[in-house]
């Protein structure tokens, strides 16, 4: 799995699966689209299902995670954590291929 999610990103998952009461099989799903001010934005959303063909799946932290393939080559080597702070509060990227993000840190340029 080239995404890594961190005990305290998997434990905010399994917080909000359980109070929107989302099925045991339920997936995170994390990918890229195009968009955000500097060329790509990461996605995350939960998913029921994943395609062999064209996900990698595997599971992190009691978590099922997928990515799939055309993200995952944006994504290799991405940590992805969750800040919990006083001045925000939010799913944070570490992506070593980003070589210029945008000031929220939800959009970045490879």
């Amino acid at each position: 799995m080239s995404v890594l999610l961190t005990e305290k990103a998997a434990g905010e998952i399994k917080r909000v699966i359980a109070e929107q009461k989302l099925s045991d099989a339920t997936v995170l799903r994390i990918g890229v689209a195009g968009g955000g001010c500097s060329g790509f934005q990461y996605a995350l959303g939960f998913d029921s299902s994943t395609d062999e063909t064209k996900d990698s799946v595997g599971e992190q932290h009691g978590i099922r995670v997928a990515v799939d393939k055309k993200s995952d080559l944006y994504l290799d080597g991405t940590t992805i954590d969750f800040y919990d702070g006083l001045e925000r509060r939010g799913f944070t990227f570490n992506n070593p291929n980003a070589v210029k993000s945008c000031g929220c840190g939800s959009s970045f340029q490879a």
